[in-house]
């Protein structure tokens, strides 16, 4: 079992910047690809971004690309997800996940996830 936490959201205007960090407990952290995704209301879940486990890949989406980064740091078990110019189409609830080796955009293939983080843009 991995057990993740989010936490960094909050309220912020448009054009601001936000820091996620999630952090893991459990099996070696370091063996599990990490993504972002995220949830607005009546829509569903989309990917934001994803790292391999050991950080040396990513990928993300085309409407976030430029504005956000993904990182790791595997000595402290911690995925971050770095958001600047941030606009009202941002707002969602931000949820980190981890999956066995291989990082990916389809939610479906993994494995554990946060209860996440609420992430509000105001213009």
């Amino acid at each position: 079992q991995v057990q993740l936490v989010e936490s960094g959201g909050g309220l912020v205007q448009a054009g601001g910047s936000l820091r996620l960090s999630c952090a893991a407990s459990g099996r070696t952290f370091s063996n599990y690809a990490m993504g972002w995704f995220r949830q607005a209301p009546g829509k569903e879940r989309e990917f934001v971004a994803a790292i391999s486990w050991s950080g040396g890949s990513t990928s993300y989406a085309d409407s976030v690309k430029g504005r956000f980064t993904i990182t790791r740091d595997n000595a402290k078990n911690t995925v971050y997800l770095q958001m600047n110019s941030l606009k009202s189409e941002d707002t969602a609830v931000y949820s980190c996940a981890a999956r066995w080796m291989m990082y990916g955009s389809n939610d479906k293939e993994y494995n554990y996830w946060g209860q996440g983080t609420q992430v509000t843009v105001s213009s």
